[in-house]
């Protein structure tokens, strides 16, 4: 046998094997025991991909979101409307083949302008990098899901009229601003009325379960 031939183990423990089968159990399980009937139907698809993400049903009670978001996301992703995400895990998370127009996904933190406006501006990269975004804002979906000042800085420009996204996810995690950030995004107000908008309330949420929205929002859930 060549020696660099890749081996199998021998099987020392009972556990399922096949990927579908799990999908399915895990969905089954998160749909028994997460509230999901204390949401409007079209975001249940979307808290049980959440849920999963998170490995905890609880964190379908910190879900929130405008009326229309789900309808907002959908459409504008099936026109190809582009998905900007503030960190690049997130954008890694996006599954592409889900995505019904094969919609471009950027993140701009890398950008060699994103640490030069942040040390002008005193801020942090996450939040200098949004603003690189501003040729196309209008009708994108935005996802954050790592810096709460990404979403403030957001807000920002959109109080001071840069154009209008079709819909804002919003779920940065962490001690500092998250709750705060969240409760600005949920609570905005702009002329012509709010920007759909979806949250995790509080300081949980992160790039995975930013990436398990977008993915559900990308493409009905058949498993969900």
């Amino acid at each position: 046998m060549n020696d660099n031939a890749v081996r199998r183990p021998s099987r020392r423990y009972d556990y399922e094997t096949d990927g579908l089968s799990i999908y399915r159990e895990s969905f089954g399980i998160i749909r028994a025991e997460a509230p999901l009937h204390d949401l409007p139907a079209p975001l249940r698809p979307v808290a049980v991909r959440v849920a999963h993400a998170a490995g905890d049903v609880d964190v379908v009670r910190q879900l929130a979101g405008h009326p229309d978001v789900v309808t907002a996301a959908r459409v504008a992703l099936a026109s190809g409307a582009a998905i900007l995400t503030d960190s690049e895990m997130l954008a890694r998370g996006v599954t592409r083949r889900r995505l019904p127009a094969d919609n471009q996904v950027l993140c701009t933190l890398r950008d060699p302008r994103t640490t030069e406006l942040a040390a002008e501006w005193g801020t942090t990269r996450s939040a200098a990098a949004v603003s690189l975004w501003q040729d196309r804002l209008d009708g994108a979906v935005v996802a954050i899901g790592n810096a709460p000042t990404a979403l403030f800085h957001l807000l920002e420009l959109l109080a001071d009229g840069a154009p209008r996204p079709a819909a804002i996810i919003g779920m940065p995690v962490g001690f500092v601003g998250s709750a705060e950030s969240k409760v600005a995004l949920a609570e905005h107000a702009l002329p012509g009325g709010q920007v759909p908008w979806l949250v995790v309330h509080g300081r949980r949420g992160g790039s995975a379960m930013a990436a398990a929205t977008l993915n559900a929002l990308a493409h009905p859930d058949e498993l969900a």
